[in-house]
């Protein structure tokens, strides 16, 4: 049997901003169902290697390949969930319409509903609890009801990638924990890959495969445990940092920088 051909290819990327780099020479190769967490300080790049793999933010050298073929923008094999924020109250749009803009919403024109985009509609709203929220008005749900229903539009054409920026911030623990989980199945299920930005892993520690980590325009890319160690962050970093682990948590301490990064910080 084959290998699967890998989902996402990052080769010698670097993204800079005249002589500020954010990262250099990345390379990371992702295969299907892997789940990648992306961490680092404010300001390392985590949301614009995003915009790069969607093709919104162009290389300063490098090359990524999604499935093969060069980035480009309004893929259907993509699936793109933003950082949580709020919508405006008077908003005429359904939640079940916000799940089928994952069905045509890089098209043009008005879209004719099909039997099977309605049954697809239909196995989503089941799979992220929202049947009963289904024909109201989207600036009407909670932050954890439209974060749950922005997974839901990410995920509804089936893509080969998963990228999610921040989709657990301003959520509490247990909508956090339901969001994960639907991401997380969704990869299970599919042949999708996550990368998934966020600046704490403990809620998803359990899913992740590899975490890639940025820091100072360098990166370490690993397992957790490779990964989030003493000695690895305080050589990106250039202080000492310590690693602390505590029923199951990770605690980084020591990672201050200049963008206002915490003395203490869940990773």
């Amino acid at each position: 049997m084959s290998k699967p051909k890998p989902v996402l290819e990052i080769n010698n990327a670097t993204l800079a901003y005249g002589s500020t780099k954010l990262w250099e020479n990345l390379n990371l190769v992702v295969e299907p169902h892997e789940f990648i967490a992306v961490i680092g300080a404010n300001g390392s790049g985590k949301t614009s290697l995003l915009k790069a793999i969607l093709g919104q933010e162009k290389l300063t050298s490098g090359s990524i390949r999604i499935n093969g073929a060069p980035v480009k923008g309004g893929r259907s094999d993509v699936g793109y969930i933003p950082q949580h924020r709020g919508t405006d109250a008077s908003t005429p749009m359904r939640a079940r319409d916000l799940l089928r803009l994952g069905f045509d919403g890089h098209r043009w024109g008005i879209p004719l509903p099909t039997r099977a985009m309605r049954a697809r509609v239909d196995h989503v709203l089941d799979c992220i609890d929202g049947r009963a929220l289904a024909d109201e008005p989207v600036g009407s749900l909670s932050g954890g009801q439209l974060q749950r229903f922005r997974v839901g539009q990410a995920v509804i054409g089936n893509p080969n990638l998963i990228l999610a920026d921040e989709p657990l911030s301003a959520l509490d623990l247990n909508q956090q924990q339901a969001v994960a989980n639907l991401i997380d199945q969704e990869r299970r299920e599919h042949e999708s890959a996550v990368l998934f930005v966020t600046h704490d892993v403990n809620p998803i520690l359990g899913m992740v495969d590899r975490v890639l980590y940025l820091a100072n325009g360098q990166f370490r890319i690993g397992t957790p445990d490779e990964v989030l160690r003493s000695e690895v962050l305080s050589e990106l970093y250039g202080t000492p940092v310590d690693v602390l682990r505590n029923q199951g948590r990770i605690v980084v301490v020591g990672t201050q920088d200049h963008h206002h990064h915490p003395d203490e910080e869940w990773v």
